[in-house]
């Protein structure tokens, strides 16, 4: 039944985030009392996320770390500036909207990354000591780098951010971690399947409920809007563009092209509304928002690009998220 359900939600993944989005628009007076859980819905989901993570594996890429430093200087450094110089370019003036266009690309990748890369037989290692590390670092990365891009312009606590990511992000990941190197995977056996689909699940409130919070910016559809959908777009599919065609020009094998496509281009835009709606003005988390209307859509798009690029036979079934 739990593995069922968990193949379900699997295929439902390009749609669950957007119907997640529609259903905080349409509850939102039920819903935006519930908004303080969000956090907490959050690192649970984290949680169940990182019990198939161990540090014997981030030990194993580190001794190739080419393909980590590439996807690393894509997410911290290229992308960033790619969304900072679209805000600035379509957003002049507009501190607010460019300060959510630089935090939708200072996040860390996702632990729904895991998901995509497992769907389609990619480099699975690679992802984990990705996340491990990308977990570790975003308390530092993060304020860091809205300090540098937009510190100036809109007010902001670091503190409260790194601290905002230690106990939402960086300790639920820890915990998953060390009860999975403890029991030598034998907690990934047992609780991973029947986790799985909540992690989805995890996901879809968290959505919704961020949804619910920013609402009322996102009930009047104005021009303004339709641009920061459509320029959160084109950078969304950026960051899966520039994955790929790194590892193509590196002449790396399939694992390594699909996991470099998907840890490019997934973010963890569930923890960057919660960031935004949290420690910002609700106008900041609307490219964050409208992000993740696409990506996950954007993760099948190209997923089934990959697929057919390699001759493969679809998605591969998977029980753990």
């Amino acid at each position: 039944m739990i593995n069922r359900l968990n193949k379900f939600l699997e295929k439902a993944m390009p749609f669950l985030t957007p119907t997640g989005v529609v259903l905080g628009l349409l509850c939102t007076s039920w819903l935006h009392s519930y908004s303080f859980l969000a956090p907490w819905v959050f690192a649970a989901m984290t949680f169940a996320g990182s019990l198939g993570s161990n540090f014997k594996d981030l030990g194993k890429v580190m001794m190739h770390p080419l393909p980590i430093i590439a996807i690393f200087v894509i997410l911290h450094v290229v992308m960033p500036l790619v969304g900072w110089g679209a805000g600035n370019l379509f957003f002049p003036g507009d501190d607010l909207t460019l300060s959510g266009f630089v935090l939708m690309f200072v996040i860390p990748t996702g632990v729904i990354s895991l998901v995509w890369v497992t769907i389609y037989r990619g480099n699975v290692a690679l992802t984990l000591a990705l996340i491990l590390l990308d977990t570790i670092l975003s308390p530092f990365i993060v304020p860091f780098s809205l300090s540098l891009l937009v510190g100036a312009k809109v007010q902001m606590d670091a503190w409260d951010i790194m601290r905002g990511l230690l106990w939402m992000v960086v300790i639920p990941s820890l915990i998953g971690m060390a009860l999975n190197q403890i029991t030598k995977g034998k907690i990934k056996a047992s609780w991973g399947p029947n986790l799985a689909p909540f992690s989805k699940i995890a996901l879809f409130i968290v959505v919704a409920l961020n949804g619910a919070v920013i609402a009322p910016y996102l009930q009047q559809m104005n021009t303004k809007l339709v641009v920061i959908i459509l320029v959160a777009f084109v950078c969304a599919t950026i960051g899966y563009m520039l994955g790929w065609l790194f590892a193509k020009l590196m002449g790396w094998d399939r694992d390594l092209t699909i996991a470099l496509t998907f840890n490019s281009g997934m973010r963890n835009l569930s923890a960057g509304a919660v960031l935004a709606t949290t420690f910002f003005p609700p106008p900041v988390a609307l490219p964050v928002i409208a992000g993740m209307l696409f990506q996950q859509i954007l993760a099948a798009l190209y997923g089934h690009r990959l697929s057919k690029s390699y001759g493969m036979n679809g998605p591969a079934a998977t029980k753990a998220a």
